[in-house]
């Protein structure tokens, strides 16, 4: 019966100088070449805006079509809508003279860069000023102040050929004067091989472009995904327990991202996963080491891309079987104005839409525990799942660049219509969360996202929650199930939580980050006066490009949440368990194999498991490898 309790919810390059020079103008998603007008291919990289997170999020594209995908994280979010918006909005008219847009000019010698020095320059100089056949930047110059190459040359020569030849085509060839072609003539000839090269290689882009558009996926949606297969073992947990075996684990997540606008995005989430645990944590490690609650195997000892219900559907209380597909986020973000943007959805977490601020987060990159990457308060309620459970909605606000203001309220079982009248315990029903939007469990959740620096990052959450059960909803320790220790089970309970998080980037490549955070828990009901407070904090280390580019690194130590207080009826800690404060200690290494393809070897200790010193010291070690596409 105990298993229908649940936790909560949840050149440039030559095409583009083609562009500057002629009326035409370029994809303008291609990016500067070299002097041979090669390609530029941007390098990936797997590090996070050191800005702001989120889960989808972190990285957003500049194509003219939407969004972009991020291989470090599957799990896109508001920040990533935000992000687009911004990047597709018009500059004003103080907008930097580097800009890359393009502009008419009526002069080669407005060109600073292009040095005019022999008869080439001499005679494509007349013919611009008398066929208006080239465009260049705004600030006058080939992005940089260089001599004009021969293919550069070339590619304004060809310009030039063909607007002649437009105006010859439209009857209007008697506005070319003899002289011009004979000039052009003369420069075919000298500049023959660079002209033949240039546009083969138009050609090959033009093919590539046609076999793209042919092959592409859809003209509004992405699609990318994740795998991760790791390998966990762990010593230690309760006594008398035997060590538990190694595992080998997996998880999968397609996301389909579209725009409609090209300023909106509607997230489409997919996942499936071999974890175990169910509503009594049978099959989970965290239950093999004797650390988990006695429903849904809550634990320290989970590991960071490890499901919080795993082997759980949540909303309809039946088993979800091994890599059975799931629905784990539906979420739709769009902008209402300049500053302000809104989100809705019926699977959503809080850390869609509130950025992570900690450089440890990255469930298939970074940290390998479920302590290190959020804040608590982030996970209050179930709002950090990875199933999707609560219906959400709410919005984000730009104050201004470096602040911004966040905020959503999140129901559990918004689909069900009423809550069940059966009874699984005294006073807890077979729907324990309760029913409809406004009924039951729910939370309200906020963050202040402060960049006072470049090097800054400055976090501020707060969350006030009620559940119908006494429970927390982190999915963190084991006391998150019957967070008011000596309580009923089914007495609700509201929760007030506080946290900080501050990530302080002292150079390029090393950062400090930490967080800290206070859960207050008081009993709901009139019958009961019970009161509990529960602390945590976390500092490291982050590492970046760590003896080779892309790879990265953390080491860090913590308190999990603990309780440092209690009051009224509620007890400090569970009859039997010997209380002592528990630590966090874990380090790991993320080396890149090639763009898509990444390895972390990690561990963490647990201190004092579950604040109970009759745990042994708890070691768990993963190797993950995670694939990204």
């Amino acid at each position: 019966m105990a298993k229908y309790l649940l936790a909560s919810a949840s050149g440039m390059g030559f095409l583009c100088l083609i562009a500057g020079l002629s009326p035409v103008q370029a994809l303008p998603h291609l990016e500067i070449a070299d002097k041979n007008l090669a390609i530029n291919q941007n390098d990936s990289s797997y590090q996070k805006n050191d800005s702001h997170q989120s889960n989808l999020t972190n990285s957003i594209s500049n194509e003219l079509l939407i969004v972009n995908e991020n291989p470090k994280n599957p799990d896109l979010g508001v920040d990533s809508a935000v992000k687009l918006q911004q990047q597709l909005t018009p500059q004003s008219a103080n907008s930097s003279p580097s800009s890359d847009k393009l502009a008419q000019v009526t002069s080669v010698s407005q060109l600073s860069d292009v040095q005019p020095t022999d008869w080439a320059f001499q005679a494509l100089q007349s013919l611009v000023e008398r066929y208006g056949c080239i465009a260049g930047y705004p600030n006058q110059t080939y992005r940089g102040n260089r001599a004009m190459t021969r293919y550069e040359f070339a590619a304004g020569l060809n310009a030039c050929l063909e607007r002649i030849n437009e105006l010859i085509a439209t009857a209007t060839g008697d506005l070319v004067k003899k002289e011009d072609l004979a000039t052009l003539q003369k420069l075919q000839e000298q500049f023959t091989a660079e002209l033949t090269t240039l546009r083969s290689r138009v050609d090959a882009v033009e093919a590539r472009s046609a076999k793209l558009e042919a092959n592409q996926f859809s003209t509004t949606t992405k699609l990318n995904g994740e795998v991760i297969i790791a390998g966990v073992g762990a010593t230690g947990g309760a006594r008398n327990n035997s060590d538990s075996n190694i595992i080998l684990v997996n998880r999968v997540r397609l996301n389909l991202t579209t725009s409609f606008t090209g300023k909106d995005l509607l997230i489409t989430g997919l996942q499936a996963y071999n974890f175990l645990g169910g509503a009594n944590g049978q099959g989970s490690l965290q239950q093999s080491l004797g650390l988990a609650s006695p429903i849904l195997s809550s634990s320290s000892a989970r590991t960071s891309f490890e499901p919080q219900f795993p082997g759980l559907n949540v909303n309809t209380l039946s088993n979800v079987g091994a890599n059975d597909v799931q629905l784990y986020k539906l979420l739709y973000i769009f902008p209402v104005a300049n500053k302000l943007t809104l989100f809705a959805g019926t699977a959503a977490e809080t850390s869609d839409a509130f950025p992570a601020i900690t450089p440890f987060y990255g469930e298939g990159q970074e940290s390998i525990s479920r302590f290190a990457g959020l804040n608590p308060v982030l996970r209050v309620s179930g709002g950090t799942s990875g199933t999707g459970l609560a219906s959400a909605a709410g919005f984000i606000y730009s104050i201004s660049p470096n602040l911004d203001l966040r905020a959503l309220y999140a129901s559990v079982n918004a689909n069900l219509p009423q809550k069940s009248a059966d009874e699984a315990l005294p006073g807890v029903s077979t729907t324990p969360l309760g029913g409809g939007v406004f009924s039951g469990s729910g939370i309200v959740a906020a963050q202040l996202t402060f960049k006072p620096s470049p090097d800054l990052d400055i976090g501020l959450n707060y969350a006030n929650s009620y559940h119908e059960i006494n429970i927390l909803g982190t999915g963190l320790i084991s006391g998150d199930v019957g967070a008011l220790a000596g309580v009923d089970a089914g007495t609700p309970v509201k929760l007030n939580s506080f946290g900080g998080t501050v990530t302080w980037r002292f150079s390029p490549k090393i950062a400090l980050s930490g967080y800290g955070a206070a859960l207050f828990v008081d009993a709901s009901s009139n019958s009961v006066n019970a009161s509990t407070t529960f602390t945590s904090w976390m500092v490291g280390l982050h590492f970046k490009d760590l003896f080779k580019s892309g790879n990265n690194a953390g080491i860090l130590f913590g308190q999990p949440l603990y309780r440092s207080d209690a009051g009224g009826s509620a007890q400090l800690s569970p009859t039997g368990d010997n209380r002592a404060t528990p630590y966090h200690l874990e380090g790991y290494y993320r080396f890149r194999v090639s763009d898509n393809i990444s390895i972390t070897p990690g561990a963490f200790v647990l201190f004092n498991p579950e604040g109970n010193s009759n745990n042994e010291t708890t070691t768990v070690g993963v190797l993950r490898t995670t694939f990204t596409f």
